[in-house]
């Protein structure tokens, strides 16, 4: 029987349409927060890991590069790569670069610096990107934040693929930095409910043992 499509299942449409509307306008960029936020607040208030499994369009896109039109390696992936070490160590690096374009954002907002029109693929070699902006009504440093931003984005989407030609469609997944802070975020609020519980069952039990002496003391 064969699987009903949902209105989520198309989302990777959305993921292909944000890399080539920032290779035309640099300023399309800012769109991609939606895919930190959105996956952050899901895992807080849902506790759960739903952004990843069901609404993430990279994933998808994997998924019909690798599964569909059978260009995955189709092998599992290093057992290193699914470690703890690898996977938080990736993590704390990806949100060094992180802070590294902000720090470099404020420096443009700041005079400090001027816009610099280049794309840094896998944080090292930078591409010329400046057909990509020609300047507006709004600062530079909107700007510089851009192309710090698809910069990330870009070089996330090549190792995704990359993984995906070597490994199975989605493995990029078992790494993925959001992947990841989510899977922290989760285990937080996991953890947050079993110290509630445990605390109530303590009390209870509190209770309980306090009416059992009082009524041996009758």
């Amino acid at each position: 029987m064969k699987k009903k499509k949902h209105w989520y299942d198309y989302l990777w449409i959305m993921s292909l349409a944000y890399l080539v509307l920032g290779f035309f306008n640099i300023l399309f960029a800012w769109a991609g927060l939606l895919c930190f936020f959105i996956p952050m607040l899901m895992s807080m208030f849902k506790g759960s890991k739903t952004y990843c499994n069901k609404y993430c369009g990279r994933g998808q896109l994997f998924g019909i590069l690798g599964g569909k039109l059978g260009l995955s390696g189709n092998r599992n992936i290093f057992k290193w790569m699914r470690s703890k070490w690898f996977r938080y160590g990736f993590l704390a690096f990806f949100f060094a670069m992180f802070f590294l374009m902000i720090w470099n954002t404020w420096l443009v907002f700041s005079g400090a610096n001027e816009l610099k029109q280049a794309v840094q693929l896998l944080w090292t070699f930078k591409l010329p990107w400046n057909w990509a902006y020609h300047g507006t009504i709004i600062h530079d440093g909107v700007a510089q934040f851009s192309f710090g931003f698809y910069s990330i984005m870009l070089t996330s989407t090549v190792l995704g693929l990359v993984t995906m030609l070597l490994f199975k469609a989605r493995s990029w997944c078992v790494y993925c930095p959001m992947g990841t802070m989510t899977q922290l975020i989760c285990k937080v609020k996991i953890n947050r409910i079993k110290y509630k519980t445990r605390k109530v069952l303590h009390s209870i039990q509190f209770l309980t043992w306090m009416r059992t002496l009082r009524v041996f003391n009758k």
